[in-house]
C-alpha cells in the first residue's frame, strides 16, 4: 500500500527548490537528503515548457519533462514554517513547476510501526470494523481526518452514510488491529449529525 507523506506544492525561488505540504508526523526522517521517495503513479501535473508525456528532465531550454516515477532529495530545510526540498535533477523554476501537485507515497512496508501501543499509522486503521462495546456493527473506517483539536475516523455507514467520531478514548476506547475493529461508544446523536 502507498502512503503519502507529502504533496508538492509551488516552487520557491529560481533553483528549482519547491515546497512541500507535509502529511508526516516525522518529517525531518522521510524528507532527510538522500531518500528516494516515489511520485504518485498517475499523478499527471501540467508538462513544463511545451513538452510532450513521457519525457525525462533536461536541462536544455525547450526540452520535454515529465515527473519521474521516484524523486530523490538533494537537500531539504524548513523555512517560516514550510520544508522546502530540492531534488535532484530539478534544476530551475520552471522544471519544479512540473512538480506542482505531485504526491509523495512511500510503501506501507517501508513504515516501521510506532512504539507507542496507543499510537496507530492511518492506513492501519483504514478498513477496520468499527463496532459498539456491544457488539453492534457501525460501519467501516473509510480513511482519518487531521483536524487542529483531534484526529478524526470518517465513518463509512452501512447505508452510505459517512459520519465524523473523534478519535479520544472517551469515544474510542479500543482499538484491536489483530481482530481488524476499532471498538467505538459513541454519544447519542453523533452518529445522526
Amino acid at each position: 500500500m502507498q502512503l503519502v507523506v507529502g504533496r508538492i506544492g509551488k516552487p520557491h525561488g529560481v533553483r528549482g527548490e519547491v515546497t512541500v505540504e507535509v502529511r508526516t508526523d516525522e518529517p525531518e526522517a522521510r524528507f532527510a537528503p538522500g531518500t528516494v521517495l516515489r511520485t504518485e503513479p498517475g499523478a499527471t501535473p501540467p508538462l513544463a515548457r511545451n513538452s510532450e508525456p513521457g519525457a525525462t528532465p533536461s536541462d536544455e531550454p525547450g526540452v520535454p519533462f515529465r515527473v519521474p516515477a521516484e524523486l530523490t532529495i538533494e537537500e531539504s530545510r524548513f523555512h517560516q514554517g514550510r520544508v522546502l526540498i530540492a531534488f535532484e535533477g530539478i534544476p530551475d523554476r520552471n522544471t519544479a513547476e512540473a512538480l506542482r501537485g505531485t504526491l509523495l507515497v512511500v510503501d506501507s512496508a517501508e513504515v516501521t510501526p510506532p512504539d507507542d501501543p496507543e499510537e496507530f499509522h492511518d492506513h492501519q486503521l483504514v478498513g477496520l470494523a468499527v463496532v459498539t462495546p456491544a457488539g453492534e456493527r457501525l460501519g467501516e473506517v473509510a480513511r482519518i481526518d487531521h483536524a487542529p483539536s483531534s484526529d478524526l475516523l470518517v465513518l463509512r455507514r452501512p447505508e452510505g452514510r459517512t459520519a465524523l467520531i473523534p478519535f479520544v478514548r472517551a469515544i474510542v476506547p479500543e482499538v484491536d488491529l489483530a481482530g481488524g475493529r476499532v471498538i467505538v461508544d459513541p454519544p447519542a446523536g453523533l452518529l445522526d449529525l
